[in-house]
């Protein structure tokens, strides 16, 4: 090749070689791809996700993401988790959990429930009330168990002597209620069979001597009528008084028996209006006023004028009522110490038994008689006590 030729083409092959030996240094992969442009690293394969974690390793994590804490305070957030606890509204402390508890129905449910729930605890798994809905209470287990507390309440306040009581029955003048049964029905009664000065007696043999006459400070008085269930009660107004023996009483009320209760040397009458008295110390005096058949008594009529329809029921009678037309004209008088005839049969009550009998007529009997037949109690033993007669 001529020397001029060969000095003007080795630029060209230069430039030539240079452009084969960069062509030979580029991969075959990136002929598509702009020469400016690095190529992409190549993306790594995606490992499948492990839905079960075991509960060490998430722990752990949160663990060394967490600043130094006291490890009691892991213990407790691991149990409660366990116990399927949730994280009290609000609080800022993560210890301070809300566990809601489900009542049981039954003491044996809770001991079940209890026991099964230590277990769960131990074995790592969830607490049996998780398969019921969490710890979120049953309504329905929850009403059950609250019927049952309430069922149970009376035997547990001493309810079953309660209960007993309440149906025990109720004293009256015959059948299991009868005479022979109240010191049996409740406590306080217990005077009626145990007491040694107990009324009403037959009285006999009584000492005759110069007694105090009764003075008796009846006026006209408003008054109510009663049928307390027992007897026809009459309640009189304020103002009516007796005194005897140095005390005055004030009378509270008076009502009838049928037959009389007291008798005279082994005598009843027909009936018997006792007068009810107290003092200002509390203690009663009886004036018993018996009552036989004969002529009708205007102040009997009077209360039978006014008798309530319904037991129970108290009607004011228009009008007054004078008492001193109850007593006898002779106001001689048998006295000893004695009780209420009735529960609670209390003793240490004052009784003044009138001698002599007032008068009362067949009608006004019958109409007693058909609200009660027979309200009197028996006779009881007097006792020897020391009965006083006026001459």
């Amino acid at each position: 090749m001529p020397a001029h030729l060969s000095l003007t083409l080795r630029p060209w092959w230069a430039v030539l070689m240079c452009a084969g030996l960069a062509a030979a240094t580029l991969p075959a992969a990136a002929s598509d791809a702009p020469a400016s442009e690095p190529k992409a690293a190549p993306a790594k394969k995606a490992e499948p996700r492990n839905e079960a974690v075991p509960e060490a390793k998430a722990v752990a994590s949160r663990e060394a993401k967490a600043p130094m804490a006291d490890p009691l305070d892991a213990v407790r957030q691991r149990l409660a988790e366990k116990l399927g606890a949730t994280k009290a509204p609000g609080a800022a402390n993560t210890n301070v959990l809300r566990v809601a508890t489900q009542l049981p129905a039954s003491a044996d449910a809770m001991k079940h429930d209890s026991r099964a729930a230590m277990s769960a605890a131990a074995h790592g798994s969830a607490a049996p009330h998780a398969t019921h809905g969490g710890a979120a209470p049953n309504a329905t287990r929850l009403a059950a168990a609250h019927r049952e507390s309430k069922a149970a309440a009376p035997v547990a306040h001493g309810g079953a002597a309660n209960a007993a009581a309440a149906h025990a029955p109720h004293w009256d003048y015959q059948g299991d209620g009868g005479p022979q049964s109240w010191g049996r029905l409740k406590p306080e009664f217990e005077k009626c069979s145990s007491g040694a000065r107990q009324s009403p007696i037959d009285i006999r043999d009584g000492i005759k001597v110069q007694l105090d006459a009764v003075q008796f400070d009846y006026k006209p008085s408003g008054f109510r009528v009663i049928d307390n269930g027992h007897t026809v009660q009459v309640n009189v107004a304020a103002g009516n008084s007796i005194e005897v023996m140095g005390r005055r009483y004030d009378l509270l009320q008076f009502h009838f028996h049928r037959p009389s209760e007291e008798r005279i040397n082994g005598r009843q009458f027909d009936m018997v209006a006792h007068l009810v008295h107290k003092d200002v110390e509390g203690r009663l005096a009886v004036v018993a006023v018996l009552l036989d058949r004969g002529s009708a008594q205007p102040l009997v009529q009077t209360i039978w004028n006014n008798l309530p329809l319904e037991k129970g029921d108290e009607v004011a009678a228009k009008g007054a009522l004078d008492m001193n037309a109850l007593l006898p004209a002779d106001r001689s008088y048998f006295t000893y110490m004695g009780s209420l005839t009735t529960p609670p049969c209390s003793e240490g009550v004052l009784w003044m038994v009138m001698r002599n009998p007032v008068p009362i007529s067949d009608e006004q009997i019958a109409i007693f008689t058909r609200l009660y037949p027979m309200n009197a109690r028996p006779i009881q033993s007097a006792s020897g006590r020391l009965i006083k007669e006026s001459n």
